[in-house]
């Protein structure tokens, strides 16, 4: 009995062929155009501070000064470590204050129907387009009044009561949650915080990290907001630790480098460990 010959695949016409290829060195010449900055910071950490700016340019430091690093968490001036800690929990609170709160209110707003809705929903939205810098005297004389200028209270305790885009994207996702599940649960005498808390929450946790991970990126690198409320360098985060450290130490380059790279790292390593789930993230929400 003859064999019946496997059947092979075609071979892609030549025309796709140099297209793929193509597309494929454009998107490498653009990747390497973004990452030359970061690798520029990365060998400027481990130069000399003259050795930065030579000419010609040295594209790879010649000795290797491993010390600058050390240096970085032995200096007086620059508590790197407590920096880091204190950028860590001001991240981490806020990703947990936002998760909370606005899952809440999108919960409200797509899952129960009560009078005023849309009208309410419609305000919340309008948020968005008010600057920030449009209240933020009144919002720090309060914060003064309360004697709360120079802690946390003032970066962290606002996100408590929500964060308008957030609760948008977040109550795009609600809606796509079976009406049924809720109905049902509660037909069996479930609260609504019990059918929010292990009904709603399970359906979207893809949305609820997604919206963990923009207020962790934009906490970890903002600055405005340390800058007016936070006094002391021991509870500043990194990204006002980093810059008062350059504006006072502005020759030492190799140190200011080395604090840069150890400030962005985590967030690269956050996206690389995540960027599969946030791209489903983004596609569910397309669908939906």
């Amino acid at each position: 009995m003859t064999a019946v010959p496997a059947i092979e695949r075609r071979r892609p016409a030549p025309g796709k062929l140099w297209q793929s290829l193509l597309y494929h060195a454009v998107m490498l010449t653009f990747a390497a155009i973004f990452l030359l900055p970061f690798y520029w910071m990365t060998i400027s950490a481990l130069k000399f501070n003259a050795e930065i700016f030579a000419n010609p340019v040295s594209w790879w430091p010649d000795p290797v000064r491993w010390e600058n690093l050390a240096q970085l968490f032995m200096r007086d001036d620059f508590p790197f470590l407590r920096q880091f800690m204190n950028s860590v929990f001001y991240a981490g609170s806020v990703a947990i204050a936002v998760v909370l709160s606005c899952s809440l209110a999108a919960y409200a707003f797509g899952c129960l129907r009560w009078r005023g809705r849309n009208l309410v929903f419609a305000l919340t939205i309008c948020a968005l387009l008010m600057p920030t810098i449009v209240t933020f005297l009144p919002v720090y004389l309060a914060w003064s009044r309360l004697g709360l200028v120079g802690s946390y209270w003032p970066l962290i305790f606002p996100f408590l009561l929500g964060d308008a885009f957030f609760i948008f994207m977040l109550r795009q996702f609600f809606l796509g949650v079976p009406r049924e599940l809720m109905d049902a649960a509660r037909l069996d005498g479930a609260s609504e915080f019990r059918i929010w808390w292990q009904i709603v929450l399970p359906q979207v946790r893809t949305a609820l990290v997604i919206v963990g991970l923009f207020a962790i990126v934009y906490t970890w690198n903002e600055f405005f907001g340390p800058l007016i409320y936070l006094q002391n360098r021991e509870d500043m985060p990194l990204s006002l630790g980093l810059f008062t450290f350059q504006s006072q130490r502005a020759t030492e380059w190799s140190i200011s480098m080395a604090g840069s790279f150890f400030t962005a790292m985590p967030m690269v390593l956050l996206f690389l460990l995540t960027q599969r789930l946030f791209q489903q993230g983004l596609t569910t929400s397309g669908l939906k």
